[in-house]
Parts: structure tokens; sequence; C-alpha cells
């Protein structure tokens, strides 16, 4: 679709009451979301039945024209109705937001986004489908970020100094469970989050601070739309019931195009049997310098005697959630509780910490290194989708990053090529003790001078692993079970150290604050893969 194409239709005026203003468009839905929905890998409400839906907002971005062959696009946000989980108000249920498009006759080439026909309501004998799968609807998605404005609840911004290109080709991103993502040419990604809540998305708030305070480590947001609706809705009422904070709904980014992700370098460096201290030395030191520059723009706070009983309180509940949950680690169950319990013995004894803004999700999955010059950046600011809103914009303490870091090294170690093999554990072994000192180097709280605190994140990093792992993927479920195992002081082979970074000569090389070679590993690769799956 060209510029002028895409700005007519954006701009052109309703010559009917819009698809969205009907009364029975939800209704008339509900039976193919019920079964479409659930199928999905961002659905969060898996295990429990949905009952229905309510509709929370809805625009119309493209119009509905029954007569024409070109397809419509509809905006949706809409509420999961699952009873049988714990009793909560109907406006806490999961929100989900929804870009359907609307066509005569489904392309084959659109097969595998089919959501079905309705029987009935505004849209009977029509094909939905989903819309993040079209590239050409996806390509006006990108023009009508390039407006900015209010369209009914739907209100999108672009950054003052930004001048967004048009006519990009779309290309929608598969496999990713959380969100979606499409990446435009070679200049833009947009992330477009499918569970929606209020209030500001860390994924927008922590990019848009780093870039204005000038950090480079970390791409910043050119464009993004947010929704102003709290629903549910009766769209023929007209606007109402206005959220205090908007719902962020997507953020587009400049597009790091021939970077390659820290996961997918690991894994090739694991292939080959190659060692990968130097990358993991500068990528501390990146992590390091996005963390400093966090803590200069956003609050901080000292975590005291009673933050630190409540951290430890609520990391003690997801052990024993975890554990009621997974059989296997209920042996691990007493001894993984004394870590935590080192916290609030610390706050007892006056001991206090930093805490900032922080990633939240941190692994390597998460980091992108250029090709050119083997820059480390750091993308995806979510945090932990699973986790709610508020608690993933709170303050904690930085090394809860370095610690999930720590994670992601040993995982690669025993999913790699080597399984886990006596080299593959020594590579990751090499590779944690580079990490943390290359991030102490860089002005980063050195790992070892908080030992208590890093093992009690790394033990609750590891207990989510557990939970995440026997519910989505069995198979994987010895890899967090060896730390768990090594961090209850069990396992004599794997040792009891939290981080284990006793490496006296880690990293040695002519600049430990240079970012690694980009040989090691494949730099032509590049990935925007979910938390989930790169752990």
């Amino acid at each position: 679709m060209s510029e002028t194409a895409s700005t007519r239709a954006l701009q052109g005026r309703h010559h009917r009451p819009p698809v969205t203003a009907a009364p029975g468009l939800l209704p008339s839905l509900v039976p193919l979301l019920r079964e479409w929905v659930p199928r999905q890998r961002w659905f969060a409400g898996k295990g429990r039945p949905v009952s229905g839906f309510d509709l929370v907002s809805a625009a119309e971005l493209l119009p509905v024209d029954g007569a024409a062959a070109a397809p419509g696009l509809l905006h949706l946000l809409v509420r999961a109705r699952q009873p049988g989980g714990p009793a909560r108000a109907p406006e806490d249920d999961d929100c989900y937001q929804l870009f359907l498009g609307v066509h005569g006759t489904l392309p084959p080439r659109l097969a595998h986004a089919l959501i079905g026909r309705p029987d009935e309501g505004p849209l009977a004998g029509r094909t939905v489908y989903d819309a993040l799968l079209d590239p050409r609807l996806c390509t006006l998605l990108l023009e009508r970020l390039r407006v900015p404005g209010q369209l009914g609840a739907l209100r999108f911004t672009v950054e003052p100094d930004a001048s967004l290109a048009s006519g990009l080709t779309a290309r929608p991103l598969t496999g990713e469970q959380s969100n979606t993502s499409v990446v435009f040419g070679d200049a833009y990604i947009l992330k477009v989050f499918r569970r929606a809540a209020p209030g500001l998305n860390p994924d927008l708030e922590l990019p848009l601070a780093l870039a204005r305070a000038k950090c480079s480590r970390v791409p910043g947001p050119v464009a993004w739309f947010e929704s102003s609706a709290a629903g549910p809705v009766n769209p023929a009422d007209g606007p109402r019931h206005h959220a205090a904070e908007p719902i962020t709904l997507g953020v587009l980014t400049p597009f790091l195009d021939g970077a390659a992700d820290g996961w997918q370098l690991a894994l090739n460096a694991l292939s080959v049997r190659a060692d990968f201290t130097g990358s993991a030395r500068a990528l501390g030191h990146a992590t390091a310098e996005v963390h400093t520059a966090l803590a200069e723009t956003l609050p901080t706070t000292q975590l005291r005697r009673t933050h630190l009983e409540r951290i430890a309180t609520g990391m003690t509940e997801r052990l024993d959630a975890a554990a009621r949950a997974v059989p296997a680690l209920r042996p691990y169950r007493n001894r993984l509780r004394a870590a935590f319990q080192a916290l609030t013995t610390l706050g007892e004894d006056g001991r206090t910490f930093a805490a900032q803004r922080i990633h939240g999700d941190l692994h390597l999955g998460q980091t992108l290194r250029s090709a050119g010059e083997g820059r480390w950046s750091v993308i995806d600011f979510e945090g932990e989708p699973a986790r709610p809103l508020a608690e993933r914009r709170d303050v904690q303490p930085a090394v809860r990053d370095v610690a999930a870091m720590l994670r992601s090294f040993d995982y690669a170690a025993r999913s790699g090529p080597g399984g886990g093999d006596a080299w593959s554990l020594e590579w990751a072994r090499r590779a944690r003790a580079a990490f943390c000192r290359g991030y102490a180097e860089a002005g980063g709280l050195d790992p070892d001078s908080v030992p208590e605190l890093m093992r009690a994140y790394e033990t609750d990093k590891a207990v989510y692993e557990v939970l995440y792992e026997a519910r989505h993927r069995p198979d994987w479920l010895p890899i967090p079970m060896a730390a768990v195992r090594r961090l209850a002081g069990t396992d004599p082979h794997l040792g009891t150290g939290a981080h284990l970074t006793t490496e006296p000569h880690v990293g040695a090389g002519p600049d430990p604050y240079a970012d690694a070679d980009p040989e090691e590993g494949d730099p032509s690769f590049t990935s925007y893969a979910p938390p989930e799956d790169r752990t």
C-alpha cells in the first residue's frame, strides 16, 4: 500500500456508522475467540476454560466495507472471563489486545492467520483473521504510527525528533510467546503487547529514560501507542471509564539489523568449543552502564530491614508454591529457604542495599551484539510478563539482573551441543566469572561483595525456572534442577557458591573495557525471540 493510499485510508471519513459501534460485534465474535485465543502462545490463562469476553474498547483503523475487496482492520481490547481461578473483580480479568483483519475471502498466503467466519452480527459472512500476520495491514499500522493523535481510546505518539520512514515492507516475526513483533524494512521493529494492563509498561518507560540520558546501550523508542480505556464498555454509549494511567499497547524502536543475540552467540561458541570470556566480560560492562544510567535517571532507595523481610517472604512463598506444583523440588525446599532467610538476618543486623529500576528479566536472549564493532546492546525491558505490572516497575537491587544473567550462562552450557558435559560446565563457570568481573570493572556493585544477596536472587530465579520448565518444557527441567542441587549444597560436583566468580585470570586481554570481537559466533544471526524461550 502506497503512502498516499494509506494516508487516504487513515484519514477517510465513514459514510456509515463504524462496525465497532454495532452492539452485536463482540457477541458475534465470542464463539470464534473462545476457540482461537486460548490456542495462542501469548494467552496467559492456559489450563482454565474461557467462558466469554468483555469488550474494553474497539476502534476501526481501516473501515470494514462489505462491498470492497480490500481488508478492514479492527483493534479490540477484550477481557477474558475464566471461572475457576482466584477470586477477583471482573476488571482484574486478563485483558488482551487483538488486531483483527476482516476480508471477504482470505488469500491462501494468510491461511495460517485464520480466526473464523462469524455466523451473525455486523461481520456475518466475512473472514476474520489475525491482522498482525498480514504484512499489508502491518504496513498500514506503521503509517498510523506516523500520524500522532487520537483515534477513539487509542493515542499515537511520535518522539519529537523522530522522522519515521514510510512505505517499508512489513515482516511479522513468528515463534514469539508473550508479545508479537513486526519488522519494517531494516529500520524498525514494533513490539505489540498482547496482554494489556493499565500503567506505563517498563518496555516503554525505561528505554525512554535511557535514551534521554544518552545511554547508547539501549535502542530508544521512536513511536508508541496507548489506550485510555479501562472498560468494559458498550461502544454505543461513547467513550467512558477512562483509566488513571494509560495502557501501553505497542512500542516502535530502531531495528538493529545484522545484530546477533547473545543466546545464539553463546550456543555458537559452545558448538565449536570456543572461549566466551571476552564477550561475557564486555556484556558485564554493558549491563553496568545500563544500571548506572537507570540509577542516575530514575528514583532509587535503600532497602532496609522491613524491605528485606518482604523480599525474603515473597521468595519463600514462590518457593512453596513451586514445590507444591513440582514434587522434584520438595527435597530441597528447606535448604533453599535458608538462602532467603539470610536476607532477613542481614536486615536484622542493620545491613542495607541500594535499590533502583532494573531490566527485570535479563538473560542472553535479551542482548544483541553488532556485527561490525561487536558492541553489546540490551533490549526488552518488559520484565517477567507473568508478574504484576506494579511489581515490574518497582525498584530492586541491581544484582537481581546479574543473578539472572548468570543463570542464562548456565542454561546455555547445559542445553548446548555439549549437553552439560565437563567442558561446557567449565565454559559456564568462566563466562559467569568474566561477566561479574566486567560488571564490577565498569562501576557496578561487585557481586562477590554481596554473596547472600546474589545467592538469594539466583535461588529465586532457579525456582522460577523449575516451575516454568515443569509446565511448558518438561524435557528441560533437569537444567534448573541442577542449579537447585548446587544452590541447596547437595551436589559436591557443582559446589555451593551462588555465582562462582573465583577465576583469577578470567578475560585477560588488551582492553578489558572493549566489546568482544565479533568472530565469537555468527554475527549474521538476528533474532528477537521471546524471553520465555531464550532463558
